[in-house]
């Protein structure tokens, strides 16, 4: 059985608005129950741990919530070897405490280099902008990837809010950034890294991410 674990931010507060934000809970239920179905044994880890904030609607997704709990175990507590996969959810949250977790970084570069993919969507690409590799290359240096676009943060109204622009910040760090009309899906694989756009786009992430999975590496997990 192949083991897969979802990755979401403990960040609570939408910059100096006064509002509440966290991980889009769409953004993590739709890729579990791909993963889910397709026998993973699936683990839900935060940055630090414990209860994770969440926005978005929870309507549609009790199965995912009841499995998630409360006491998720902190990214910096999980082992690396015993998963072929990482998915970083997004939601807004991700983009104060995604780039700066060492942990995660840690993580999804040891997930990586052992053959393993890595998938994130809309704001979760937000965990990749600090990944290095062993050889000292950056992750996304050369590579296809989508995430939640410029034109999307404005619609949103936030673009003076976020710490930085993800398209941009995804850019200057060499990737190739491509992005669909605002709010409809947009899955990049390259290889063993897949990203998506937006909410539209979590649900083909997990479903590439699938594809992604070499046979030799789901053998070795069985």
């Amino acid at each position: 059985m192949t083991a897969t674990l979802i990755v979401l931010t403990s960040h609570a507060t939408l910059g100096d608005t006064g509002r509440s934000t966290g991980f889009y809970v769409s953004e993590a239920a739709h890729p579990w129950e791909v993963f889910t179905k397709a026998g993973h044994t699936v683990t839900v880890a935060s940055v630090l741990g414990g209860d994770p904030p969440r926005d978005g609607g929870t309507d549609g997704h009790e199965d995912f919530l009841a499995a998630l709990g409360h006491d998720t175990p902190a990214v910096a507590d999980v082992d690396p070897a015993a998963f072929a996969a990482v998915f970083l959810a997004g939601g807004h949250g991700t983009m104060w405490d995604f780039p700066g977790s060492t942990a995660l970084q840690s993580l999804v570069r040891q997930v990586y280099e052992r053959g393993g993919v890595v998938g994130a969507v809309c704001h979760g690409p937000a965990g990749l902008v600090g990944v290095t590799l062993t050889g000292g290359g950056h992750l996304l240096a050369g590579r296809d990837v989508a995430g939640f676009t410029d034109e999307e943060e404005r619609a949103v109204g936030l673009t003076e809010v976020v710490p930085f622009s993800l398209q941009r910040r995804l850019e200057a760090l060499g990737a190739r950034h491509t992005g669909a009309a605002p709010w409809q899906p947009h899955v990049v694989r390259d290889g063993r890294l897949v990203t998506g756009q937006n909410p539209a786009s979590a649900t083909g992430v997990a479903e590439a991410m699938l594809d992604a999975l070499p046979d030799t590496l789901l053998d070795a997990r069985a």
